[in-house]
């Protein structure tokens, strides 16, 4: 559908291929019998079987390949969730992993950009954020072409995330970036050995550059770190047969649609409704169907990639869900361990089975309602239909993830607070921590905007804790205008003055005063800081940074990062479409 917004000539869609007969899943219908190849031969006049009123044996991939040659098409991939779930998955192995060493490829490390940023720094506790490259690709080589259809060469990216694991390793985001993102593409090197120019481009078109089956994914990492100012320490790349292996090993992925997706939607080629492929509501897929409900964009909302990535967020969500509640048994995980990895593409650092092993294990104690979605801060160009990343919220949001600070402006560099030091001079004494009061029910209708005065990180989401632990229905809104609170003020609106004052119970020394807006915010000082151990930052040429070296809080995120966040425990029928019509 040429002149949508979301789409342009580097994003050409042809027909996908049809879905295994072997793949009905919880409540889908048979698939068509002549599939996608057919609906391109009856499209071109050709006749074949599948469709009303026709017979249908003898069709499928196999008879269209046989009777017509196939047309050239450009097709999108999101496999980024095998990624995800090998790493969930990595934990619960042991010797199998000796058998895939020979599976797993990996890429050149002299392709990685050597200007790069700075590694994250470990805190006392030796404690380490960790950021992971997840690129899915529509590589045609191997036996792709058959699930995601066409014979084109080279591969792209059509699908990318940047997951930061927090240094406490219980928290974690992935940041979907737009695939037609117009962004710097530095200077990457080619299969013969050179280096391009780089310029501005289309984001995917960096896993492009060289045209190889295989990508280049090195030149995807590069881009990332220079869009993002935030240093890679590993990159994983799966391709069509890793993602349709791993639904299959776990018996399919929960999803939920809200509305019936038809041939028509799947192929907009077709030019007419077709068959049903996966009906409204909630189901189970796997394989194929996995696949066109992760590739859909056409016939749900405004048709656009950002629909696309909400579902992408709700399929991984679902995943790894499932993969935390369910696990694994021996006579799945080493199918599935063995067709992921021979689907794998790492960087140099995750190349054998033992450093896969060892990165998994690191990651087991991720709470699904801490795992997070979002997207980078995005907008439509008016010169034409890509998309412009933007500013200064999508530099505000990495550095967010540089200070290790959730989207909900938690603290979690993982650093153990220490014993409320002696104040020094011109500071308030620590208060002592009274018993917390029995929680009264009625503070649920109690709305509370949490603010951090100082430059403590994560303190607001701390008192945030504190005041939910009461039952009061509070928010962390963020940095309050000003970082030089010593004490705790609750300001309240019009007739909200004695709810400020019982919450004031909650906050020893806090000073209550009458605000200017309707309800109650608490700007929390340096008081509650020391009474945390979580001594305030001081300013510094080039940032502020934290007691223990840790960076400063960054400027609040917007709301419309956080307000669309996704957490992998969220209705799966929620957030799952962009825009209208369809």
């Amino acid at each position: 559908m040429a002149g949508r917004r979301g789409e342009s000539p580097a994003r050409d869609e042809g027909a996908p291929e049809a879905l295994p007969a072997e793949e009905k899943a919880g409540g889908v219908p048979a698939p068509r019998s002549g599939g996608r190849a057919e609906a391109r031969r009856a499209a071109q006049g050709k006749g074949g079987g599948g469709g009303a009123g026709k017979d249908g044996g003898g069709g499928g991939r196999a008879a269209a390949r046989r009777s017509a040659k196939p047309k050239k098409n450009v097709k999108k991939i999101v496999a980024w969730s095998a990624a995800g779930v090998l790493v969930l998955i990595a934990g619960t192995g042991g010797a199998i992993y000796y058998k895939l060493n020979a599976n797993i490829k990996s890429f050149d490390a002299d392709a990685i950009a050597t200007d790069r940023p700075p590694e994250a720094k470990a805190d006392a506790d030796g404690n380490k954020p960790v950021n992971i490259l997840l690129i899915g690709s529509d590589s045609r080589g191997g036996n792709n072409s058959d699930l995601g259809g066409g014979e084109d060469g080279g591969a792209r990216s059509d699908t990318t995330i940047l997951l930061h694991v927090y240094a406490d390793h219980k928290h974690a985001v992935g940041i979907s970036i737009p695939r037609n993102a117009i962004v710097p593409v530095p200077s990457c090197k080619l299969p013969n050995g050179k280096w391009t120019k780089g310029g501005n481009d289309l984001f995917n078109a960096a896993f492009s550059v060289g045209g190889s089956d295989g990508g280049n994914p090195a030149c995807t990492q590069n881009t990332i770190e220079k869009v993002t100012g935030i240093r890679i320490d590993h990159t994983m790349v799966v391709d069509f047969n890793g993602f349709s292996a791993m639904t299959k090993a776990v018996n399919g992925v929960d999803i939920c649609l809200p509305k019936p997706i038809y041939e028509g939607d799947i192929n907009p080629n077709l030019h007419k409704k077709g068959n049903l492929v996966l009906p409204q509501g909630k189901q189970t897929v796997q394989g194929q169907q996995a696949l066109d409900y992760v590739r859909l964009r056409h016939g749900i909302g405004d048709g656009s990639d950002i629909g696309r990535m909400k579902r992408q967020q709700a399929f991984m969500s679902s995943l790894a869900t499932k993969m935390k509640k369910d696990g694994l048994s021996p006579t799945t995980l080493l199918p599935l361990a063995d067709a992921a990895t021979k689907s794998l593409t790492v960087d140099p650092g995750l190349d054998s089975a033992d450093k896969l092993l060892s990165f998994g294990l690191s990651l087991k104690n991720i709470d699904m309602h801490d795992l997070k979605f979002v997207t980078a801060p995005w907008r439509y160009r008016t010169q034409d239909a890509n998309i412009d990343l933007v500013q200064p919220d999508a530099n505000k949001l990495w550095e967010t993830l540089k200070a290790d600070q959730t989207i909900d402006g938690q603290n979690a560099t993982g650093q153990q607070p220490d014993a409320a030091a002696t104040p020094s001079s011109g500071q308030p004494a620590a208060p002592s921590t009274p018993a917390a009061p029995a929680a009264d029910p009625a503070n649920a209708s109690i709305r509370v905007s949490v603010y951090n005065g100082t430059l403590a990180n994560g303190l607001a989401g701390k008192a945030t804790e504190q005041l939910k632990g009461a039952k009061y229905a509070a928010t962390t809104a963020g940095q309050a205008a000003s970082t030089k609170y010593k004490t705790t003020t609750i300001e309240y609106g019009t007739g909200q003055k004695a709810n400020a004052e019982k919450l004031a119970a909650l906050f020893p020394g806090a000073s209550v005063e009458a605000g200017s807006g309707k309800g109650i915010n608490v700007i929390v000082g340096q008081d509650f800081a020391a009474a945390n151990g979580m001594g305030a930052a001081t300013p510094s040429t080039g940032g502020s940074t934290a007691t223990g070296g840790t960076p400063g809080a960054p400027q609040p995120l917007p709301t419309t990062v956080t307000n669309d966040a996704r957490s992998a425990d969220d209705d799966i029928c929620a957030n799952t479409t962009y825009g209208s019509g369809g």
